[in-house]
């Protein structure tokens, strides 16, 4: 089994040789960046399956760095390692396009757990061959045509760019339509996250904003991506 390229951009040389020496053991195969420049370049020209990012880098903010990235490449995933404690700056990046975050210090065990997770993801929801997902018909609901199979949003006509998270939930909502969904399960399901505290609840909320924002005639009125007052949301196509 070939081993899955990982790239760490973090600052600290002693964390970043510790991640890398981890990763390293477990199996990946990693490479590093030090600084914004680096890494951003780094980001934009190596070929890798997962993105550890460092949210304080000299020469820049990774938050930043993140933004950049998603213009090139909207599915890549990437975990956020950070020592900032905001609230602000976790679902920043979250919105950014983030699939996870860990807070230093954080354990070697934590981190690959979270790694392992979001590369199970991130493989299960791959373009494949398979005849059951190529087999399935576009989604259509107004002006909107998802494809599952091909992982492909088109509104009026015209491609619609998302995220890799928002695809995500997305892809989460037309698998389970009409069924409704607390945001602790969205969290669980989606994002392989529980509950911790309310941030993470306004997560849920902003990708589902974000998606009516892209998806729905009327965001502030929504016919199909409908919020369930006190319990959650449910997708109408």
């Amino acid at each position: 089994m070939a081993r899955r390229p990982i790239l760490v951009v973090e600052d600290d040389a002693a964390i970043r040789e510790g991640v890398v020496d981890a990763l390293t053991f477990q199996g990946y195969r990693p490479h590093s960046a030090g600084t914004y420049r680096e890494g951003l370049d780094a980001a934009l020209r190596l070929t890798y399956d997962l993105l550890l990012l460092d949210l304080v880098l000299p020469g820049g903010d990774g938050l930043n760095l993140l933004a950049e990235l998603r213009l090139a490449r909207p599915t890549v995933p990437v975990i956020l390692v950070t020592a900032r404690g905001r609230e602000e700056d976790r679902v920043k990046g979250l919105e950014l396009g983030a699939d996870d975050y860990v807070v230093k210090p954080f354990s070697v065990k934590e981190l690959l757990a979270r790694v392992a997770a979001v590369l199970r993801r991130s493989r299960v929801t791959r373009p494949t061959n398979d005849t059951a997902a190529a087999d399935k018909a576009p989604l259509r609901f107004s002006d909107v045509v998802i494809d599952l199979a091909a992982r492909t949003v088109i509104r009026g006509g015209e491609p619609v760019k998302l995220t890799h998270l928002e695809f995500e939930l997305l892809s989460f909502f037309c698998q389970n339509r009409n069924r409704v969904f607390s945001r602790e399960e969205l969290l669980r399901r989606v994002w392989s996250m529980t509950l911790a505290h309310a941030g993470q609840a306004r997560t849920v909320d902003n990708f589902v904003a974000q998606l009516r924002a892209k998806l729905e005639d009327d965001p502030d009125h929504p016919k199909h991506l409908l919020t369930v007052r006190g319990s959650g949301y449910r997708f109408v196509p």
